[in-house]
């Protein structure tokens, strides 16, 4: 849709989506808040890249935050900014971004045709065209003719074609494949001869021991300190940040852990399985030291001599948690605090400052909000986002190896990779 209306400026458009209507991803994004971009500076935003950032230099360059916040206005929406510099619609519907962009292309002539499925393309006739014509109509199953007038040639899942002078690819990628995202036209430019890198989830949760995670299923933590490490380093940690999180019933989620996904993607197979033991550890109490913790503890337990343990520390750990640190750390939860041990206390300090948890994997993409992987940048001009092999064939946004952490910077990795695609 943006590729569209920037493209509408100047040239004929027509957009083809094979769902039954548009945005269906747009719609589910920031929870259906739509996150639309991220009210920071350039250099933040390339930070905040996880895949390939130097590739986006000419783009936000181009569109920037601030030019994409400055265009959704002109074009009649309403923004706020939020913790973080989270920018949203001010209605927090992501209906409303939807219908904004549907306007404009409607303003600029833009032809939309619904329930319509790309098959395949056809370049006009070139090298790397006759090269490859034998595979191309393989999979198209009938002959490739009329490629004269340098044209590009759509072929659709109903047999009608279509001729083109550019061709501009934004399909993104597999992350929630309900809404049509299936990674068809990255497979077919693999078949093209492009280099791919293999899909895989990103922004996602993590699985873990659920004998563990179950009993505390829903529950939120504030203000906590995670940090993943590597069997064969497991001194250093490979993640480390402090925020909040959440237990679910097969593992662990919230924004810590989703960043944590993003920042680790080397460290998982494409199936989202750890290539090596990992191990993440939660700090409970990171504003106390061991030995301030120690004497809280202490504290507590002095007030509390003859009661339980798990009545003890009601005021230093949420309810839920209480028996599985009390189990995971040995101590049976019906114990009486002048029973307690000195040992049994260390092992007690030891869990809440790090919280042994086995990373088991990454959910999948029904998950992901995101899905790294895709186009090599190598194979597409930055400048321009047109493919360096097949002049007149663009892409643009998540189809390519381009990934970022939550907080609105992907959805402007594709807003300023359309504003290239389109000029």
């Amino acid at each position: 849709m943006m590729t569209a209306i920037h493209a509408a400026e100047k040239y004929k458009v027509l957009l083809l989506e094979k769902n039954e209507k548009l945005g269906k991803k747009l719609f589910i994004t920031g929870k259906g808040r739509c996150n639309l971009t991220n009210a920071c500076d350039e250099e933040t935003f390339l930070k905040n890249v996880m895949s390939n950032p130097k590739f986006l230099y000419s783009a936000i360059s181009a569109y920037n935050s601030e030019a994409v916040m400055e265009s959704f206005r002109s074009w009649g929406l309403t923004l706020k900014t939020e913790r973080g510099n989270r920018v949203f619609p001010a209605s927090d519907h992501s209906s409303d971004v939807i219908r904004t962009l549907e306007k404009e292309m409607e303003k600029r002539g833009v032809r939309i045709c619904l329930n319509t499925e790309v098959k395949s393309l056809f370049p006009p006739a070139g090298p790397q065209a006759e090269e490859r014509e034998a595979d191309m109509e393989k999979n198209a199953g009938y002959p490739v003719d009329g490629k004269e007038n340098g044209k590009w040639h759509i072929c659709l899942a109903d047999g009608r074609r279509l001729t083109s002078d550019v061709v501009v690819l934004a399909t993104g990628g597999i992350s929630y494949p309900g809404t049509g995202a299936s990674g068809d036209m990255v497979e077919f430019l693999k078949r093209l001869g492009l280099k791919i890198r293999p899909f895989q989830p990103s922004l996602v949760p993590f699985e873990s021991d659920p004998g563990i995670c179950k009993p505390m299923m829903g529950l939120s933590l504030k203000n906590v300190e995670v940090s993943v490490f590597r069997s064969e380093k497991p001194k250093k940690p490979v993640y480390k940040d402090f925020g909040e999180m959440l237990f679910t019933h097969f593992g662990v989620s919230g924004p810590l852990i989703l960043s944590a996904s993003g920042m680790l993607q080397k460290y998982f197979t494409p199936e989202g399985r750890p290539k090596e033991k990992l191990e993440l550890r939660i700090d409970w109490k990171p504003a106390l030291s061991v030995e301030q913790l120690d004497q809280r503890i202490l504290r507590d337990f002095e007030k509390s001599r003859n009661k339980t343990i798990s009545h003890a520390i009601e005021g230093l750990l949420p309810r839920l948690s209480i028996p599985v640190v009390l189990s995971v750390s040995g101590i049976p939860a019906e114990k009486r605090v002048h029973d307690i041990t000195l040992e049994e206390r260390s092992r007690l300090v030891s869990n809440l400052k790090a919280f042994p948890l086995p990373v088991r994997g990454v959910r999948g993409f029904d998950e992901a909000i995101v899905s790294a992987g895709g186009v090599s940048v190598k194979e597409v001009d930055p400048r321009t986002m047109e493919v360096k092999q097949y002049p007149g064939l663009r892409v643009a946004g998540e189809m390519m190896d381009l990934d970022a952490l939550t907080g609105g910077f992907n959805l402007q990795i594709a807003w300023c990779t359309a504003k290239l695609a389109a000029q």
